[in-house]
Formats: structure tokens, C-alpha cells, sequence
């Protein structure tokens, strides 16, 4: 009898009693490419409900550096080999650490071995042409993984008009561009300045040619970033997806405890990308088969 009452308890803790939780599984799989765990506080918990709340059935974890929690408090390496350990059918992780850091080589290479399957978010005060994003690009060839940035003018992987050399030298690399310089730069009259640009798009931007021209080149839909340029021009976002169709990848990037938040840009993203795709085969290609093309995600 004692023996059975422990068992009860083991499995009564917050997190381990969502693992006898009956999952609803969607008719289609969806892979999120972009979350974080402990984002603004948010329990493990919460972010497993999150996640399945939104239909998505395998989401990829990114880790903060060791001496920057990417802005948000968000948790490390060690937190999301965790959590991807205690629920291995729906989590997968990266490796990250801060670019410019004497080990940062070392760090990122101890979790490649444990099984991430990507490096990323960098998401550090560097240049993105500098030698710290090289190392990070040379030690993501060495592994065959891929590499995903967030763009920011003057703050993030900086001098984004010079990307290309990076793209060109490592050809053997796929790297996922993110965040408000990435995606401010679909558009040909982009003024570098603005973070969350409005208004209708001219196509030819540096983002828009960099994903036709270079074929190691992706792009991740998350966050409010993502939302915004897919929004402010719904007629530019169906061709931006028709032309870009097999280089898009669905991420969420929400801090949200619940999708029946009003703020939750997660399940805006999904409806933004079911709504606009003109096909149900580029739909499927953004929200699964991108992904888990690139990332090798079985």
C-alpha cells in the first residue's frame, strides 16, 4: 500500500502530472522552431500546455547564453536538455552560449554532443560578419547543424546589409534569420531604424533576395516581428509565401501561458500562415515539412 501511495505522489508534481495528461493529437503535425524555457517566468509547465494548446507536436527549444538571458530571463543549455529529456516525443533543443566568449566554442560543443541539433538563438552584441559569428558558423559546419540569428539593428548581430558575405563563405551552413532587422528587410524601401515598420512592401528587399538567392538561407515566421511583416501587406505575404514557400519555418517565440490570450502571437502566427498560404501544400511546407527538412527532425 506505501508503495503505491509513493508512486501517486511522484506523479503528482506539476510538470510529470501533464505526462498522463491525454494529449489531443492534431490530424496534421506542426513543429515549432522557436521557444524558450523560464520566458519572463513562465513555469515548465505552462509552456508544455502552450505548446499543445496550439496543436504543435514537436517544438524546438532555444537556449539563452550563460551570461545573457536573451532579454527575456529566459533559462540555458541545461534547462532545455531537461525538459527535452522528461517529454523526448515532444521537444527537441539547441546549443547556444555567448558568441564572444573565450568558451563559447566548448559550451556550444559539450551540448552538440548531448544532441541539440542546431546553435541558436544567438542573440549577442556582436557584428554579424564578425569573427565570433564565423566561429559559430565554422563550429555549426563541423556538426552539420544549422545556426539561427536574431536580427537587430544597432544591438543584435549588427551590419545585417553585409550578412551575405557570411552566407557566401559558409555555404555548407543553413543559418535561420529572425527578429526585426530580418524581417523589416523584405521590403526594398526598408529604413534600417524602424524595428516594427508599417505600411504596404515593395518586394527586393535584402531579406527577400537573400532567401532566392542563396540556398543555405531560411527564415523564422516567430514573435511580434514575424507577425507584424506578415500582416502589414496580406496581399505581399500570399507571394512572399508562394515564392519563399520551401525556406519559411513556423515558430512561435511567445512569452504566453495560454493561446486564449489576446496577445499571444503563437496562435496568430498559425492562423496568419493557414489564412494566407494559397495552397494547402505551402501551408504544410511552412508549419512541418520546412522545418523538419532542415533540421533533420524525425
Amino acid at each position: 500500500m506505501k508503495t503505491s501511495i509513493s508512486r501517486r505522489s511522484f506523479l503528482a508534481g506539476p510538470i510529470a502530472s501533464l505526462a498522463v495528461e491525454a494529449i489531443a493529437q492534431p490530424a496534421e503535425p506542426i513543429i515549432d522552431i522557436h521557444q524558450h524555457t523560464h520566458y519572463w517566468g513562465r513555469s515548465d509547465a505552462d509552456l508544455v500546455r502552450h505548446q499543445r494548446a496550439l496543436g504543435v507536436t514537436k517544438t524546438v527549444l532555444l537556449p539563452a547564453g550563460s551570461k545573457f538571458g536573451l532579454e527575456a530571463e529566459c533559462y540555458g543549455n541545461d534547462s532545455v536538455v531537461a525538459l527535452a529529456k522528461q517529454y523526448p516525443n515532444e521537444f527537441v533543443f539547441f546549443a547556444n552560449e555567448v558568441a564572444d566568449l573565450p568558451e563559447a566554442r566548448a559550451v556550444i560543443e559539450k551540448y552538440l554532443k548531448a544532441g541539440a541539433i542546431g546553435i541558436g538563438e544567438q542573440k549577442f552584441f556582436v557584428d554579424c560578419d564578425s569573427k565570433h559569428v564565423e566561429l559559430i558558423a565554422a563550429l555549426a559546419k563541423d556538426y552539420n547543424v544549422p545556426v539561427l540569428l536574431h536580427f537587430q539593428h544597432g544591438k543584435y548581430n549588427t551590419g545585417y546589409e553585409r550578412f551575405h558575405r557570411v552566407l557566401e563563405k559558409f555555404p555548407r551552413v543553413n543559418f535561420i534569420g529572425h527578429a526585426q532587422t530580418f524581417w523589416g528587410n523584405i521590403d526594398r524601401n526598408h529604413d534600417q531604424t524602424v524595428l516594427y515598420p508599417k505600411g504596404k512592401l515593395t518586394a527586393g528587399g535584402l531579406t527577400d533576395r537573400w532567401l532566392g538567392d542563396y540556398a543555405n538561407f531560411y527564415g523564422d515566421l516567430s514573435a511580434g516581428s514575424g507577425l507584424n511583416a506578415l500582416q502589414r501587406d496580406e496581399e505581399f505575404t500570399k507571394e512572399f509565401f508562394r515564392r519563399h514557400q520551401n525556406k519559411l519555418m513556423y515558430g512561435s517565440d511567445c512569452q504566453d501561458e495560454t493561446t486564449k490570450d489576446t496577445r499571444c502571437s503563437g496562435i496568430k502566427c498559425l492562423e496568419t500562415v493557414k489564412r494566407l498560404s494559397s495552397t494547402k501544400k505551402i501551408e504544410r511546407k511552412i508549419l512541418y515539412e520546412n522545418a523538419r527538412r532542415v533540421l533533420k527532425i524525425k
